[in-house]
């Protein structure tokens, strides 16, 4: 059985590792809108991160002309999930 404090490390870990993917998530949205930074190797360490994640979104939403809202439906998800899963492991 884990103390109160031993909880509210890894309650804290698992949140700083949704927020770390969400940073990368909007970092990498971010620099898609200035073409000279494409072959960046922090770019391409994004989208090496976030492509996978985003592509699924992508597949049920596609984007209306230049607009693409998946990573909009993408942080949503992200966010149910991390409450999700802190709800179970905390309940």
């Amino acid at each position: 059985m884990l103390s109160l404090t031993e909880y509210f490390w890894v309650y804290r870990f698992i949140n700083y590792l949704f927020n770390f993917y969400e940073y990368c998530i909007l970092a990498y949205i971010l620099s898609s809108w200035f073409p000279q930074f494409r072959n960046n190797i922090i770019v391409e360490f994004l989208e090496k991160l976030c492509e996978p994640y985003l592509k699924i979104f992508r597949k049920l939403i596609p984007p209306f002309g230049i607009l693409d809202i998946s990573p909009i439906i993408a942080f949503i998800a992200l966010d149910i999930l991390r409450r999700l899963l802190l709800g179970f492991i905390f309940s």
